[in-house]
This record gives C-alpha cells, structure tokens and sequence, in this order.
C-alpha cells in the first residue's frame, strides 16, 4: 500500500512538473512576438509609422489561432483525452515557430503566427485540468500555481534570448525547446476521472452542453469575463510601451521587450502568491477581488507616469505583472465550474477567449484614441473592463475544494428529476 502510494505521489509530482515545463514554452512562444515586434518588423521591411497598426495585425491573427485552437484542443481534449492534447499541441506550435525564424514579409508572419497560435492554445488547458483532476481537492490549488509560476518565467526566458540573439534565432530555440519536452512527455498518464468517463454513454466535449441550458452558458461567459483585464495589460499597454513612452514624455524609448520580461516576472510571483493566499483564505473570488482591484492601482500608476524614466518603468511592469497575477487562479475557477465530460474543453477555451478578447479590445481601443488620445484611451478601458470582470466575478460561485468528479449532464438530468 505504501509502495502505491509513494507511486502516485511520484507520478502526480512528475505530471505537475511536466505540465509546468510545458507552460514554460508555451509562454515563451506566446509572448516571443511581443518581445521582437520592432526588430523583426524592421528586417522585413515594416516602416516605423507602420509599426504599431502592423504589430496589432499580427498579434490579431495569432490571437484568432488560439481562439480556433482553444475549441478545437478543449474538444479533443474531452473527446480522445487529455494527454492526446499535450503532445499535439506543442508539436503544432514547435513547428509553428522554427518555420517563423523563416519568414521576410508581413503576410507570411501574420499566417505562421496564426499557425502558432492554435498549437499554443492547447497546453495549459490540458495541463491545468489533468492537474485539477488527478490532484487532492484541498491541495489542487498549489498544482496549478506551480504549473502557473514556472511557466510564467518563459517570458523572460523570451526577453533574454531575444537580447542576446537574432530574432530568428528566438524562434528557433522556442521551437527546439518544444521538441525536447515531447520526449519528456513519455511516460505521463492520463487522468483517473476521464478513464472512468470513458465508461460512461454521456456526451463529452460538445459546446451544445453548454448552449443546452442558459445558466450554464451564462456561467460560461463570467468566467471569460474575469480574466479579460489581464490580457488588456500585456497585450495593449506593455506590448505598446514604445508608444506610451512617448505620449508619457519618457525619458528614454521605452522597451518592449524589457517591458515583457519584467511584467511577466511579476505575474510568475503573483501567481504564487494569489494561489497561497486563496489556499490561505479558502476562497478563489476574493483573491480574484483582491488582484483586480491592485490592478486598477496599477495601471493608473503607469499612466500617470509623466516624464517616466526606465527604472520606474521596470518597477511598474513588475507592478502591474504582479497585480494580474491571478491568472492560474482564473484558469482554476474555470476549470472548477464545470463537469468531467466538458472541463478540458471549458479549462481549453476559457483562457484562449480570454487571449482572443485582444482583437475586439484592440478595436475599442483604437476608438477611443482617435477619438481622445493614447493615455485617455487607455484609461477608459481599464476602468470598463475592470467593470465588467468584477461583475462577472459576482455572479460566480466559489468553487474552492468543490468535488469535481461529476459529469455535467447528469447533473442536469437529475436536477430534471428532482423537479
């Protein structure tokens, strides 16, 4: 018995650290294009009054790919398992980006981009609910912050090769990493709740589970709804630091790529301690609470920053890094929400959305300043989206330590016998 158990214990260390070494990578592609925009954009011949409007299409269309890639990963996902979705997945992305160190115009990068983006969309869904469902429920928590807080250092792991090397080699070493971790992957086992699934005639990894009953789908979108913010602040004003520098009367051009390393720094520190403290106070809503309030702090600090110089900027990114820290707790909550039979495709799509929001953020954005400028731009959609994500957080249930070995339909067909 106690040889069992030590086994379980060695396989469940073994699957969180696989999991959080596969988020390592996933962030250091997701992020790479942020980090070498201008570099790459200049070598491919991007004029420097394109080089904003050009930047947003093509983190667009990576966007769009993980939003196609977050529904079809979180289908397979439910569908052929969750261990089918970690080996395809980073395949798909570790091609992606060796092929990205290729290219010499700006059509052929939006498309590898795209490409990238349904490979990168799959990982941390996968890893998140194997970890969430083979994992104690008192302690799941932790699984998820350690695969969270590794895997955030990818980003400066991003920032620190692209300093130092071509931004063709950046690419190139993303995708290198990611066939080494493919052989780290043999041996991983698939989840005890999905196993015992199988056995069951329930409908797995279908969206009409969720369009099937309106509560369900309304909690769908609050859990979309919570993270939205975070991405706001990586995608819009980290990614555009250049340009915020400017209108804030920097001191010195402010760095795009120093800006990522020191942000995501912050995220990898405030996953850890977003996850301590909502293991700590029993409660996921109120760190999400916690943290979206520090955010709004945050990033008013940053625009409020006239006459920024670099130091200040470097602690404000970890700042603002550390206030949307919450993004393990998020993807968590998320994952927490729903039934077995749906949970990869809910934990796959949900963060993916949220990535995806950037398109539609990046067009409300640019509405606002031409309508008013960057800065006030920015404020307003902070403010909205920090709005909206606090009621969507009120409308959830706190899902710390729920039982999560259920299957969503039973759950309604007994809810229908019951009435």
């Amino acid at each position: 018995m106690n040889r069992k158990s030590s086994s379980s214990k060695s396989n469940v260390i073994l699957l969180v650290l696989v999991a959080a070494l596969g988020y390592f990578v996933d962030i250091y592609d997701l992020v790479l294009f942020s980090v070498v925009r201008i570099k790459s954009f200049h070598d491919i011949g991007v004029s420097e009054a394109d080089m904003r409007i050009k930047g947003e299409y093509v983190l667009n269309m990576q966007m769009a790919g993980l939003l196609l890639g977050g529904i079809l990963w979180g289908i397979i996902g439910d569908k052929f398992g969750r261990i089918k979705v970690l080996f395809g997945s980073i395949l798909l992305y570790s091609v992606a980006n060796c092929i990205n160190g290729l290219v010499t115009d700006i059509h052929s990068y939006a498309i590898i981009r795209f490409i990238a983006g349904i490979g990168l969309a799959g990982e941390l869904g996968a890893g998140i609910t194997l970890v969430s469902e083979t994992m104690d429920k008192e302690k799941r928590g932790y699984g998820t912050m350690i695969v969270a807080g590794v895997g955030l250092f990818g980003a400066a792991a991003a920032a620190t090769v692209a300093k130092h090397f071509t931004w063709q080699t950046a690419y190139f070493v993303g995708g290198g990493m990611g066939f080494v971790l493919l052989l780290l992957r043999i041996g991983t086992f698939e989840s005890g709740m999905y196993q015992d699934m199988q056995e069951s005639k329930v409908v797995r990894g279908s969206f009409s589970v969720l369009f099937k009953d309106r509560k369900r789908l309304v909690k769908y979108l609050h859990c979309i709804l919570i993270g939205v913010p975070l991405w706001y602040v990586v995608g819009i004003l980290i990614t555009q630091s250049p340009e915020f520098g400017k209108a804030l009367g920097a001191t010195e051009p402010l760095h795009a790529g120093t800006g990522i390393m020191f942000s995501y720094l912050g995220i990898a520190i405030g996953d850890v301690c977003a996850g301590i403290f909502a293991q700590f106070t029993r409660s996921r809503k109120l760190t999400m609470l916690v943290f979206h309030i520090l955010s709004i702090i945050s990033v008013v600090a940053y625009l409020s920053s006239k006459g920024i110089t670099e130091g200040q900027f470097i602690w404000l990114c970890l700042f603002m890094g550390f206030s949307v820290g919450y993004w393990a707790t998020f993807v968590t909550i998320a994952s927490e929400q729903f039934g077995t039979n749906i949970r990869a495709l809910v934990t796959t799509t949900v963060p993916n959305f949220v990535r995806g929001s950037l398109i539609p953020i990046t067009f409300i954005f640019e509405f606002f300043v031409h309508r008013f400028d960057i800065i006030i731009a920015a404020y307003i959609m902070i403010f909205l989206l920090s709005a909206i994500a606090l009621f969507s957080l009120s409308r959830l249930k706190e899902s710390f330590s729920k039982d999560l070995d259920y299957m969503e339909e039973a759950v309604a067909d007994q809810a229908n016998l019951l009435s």
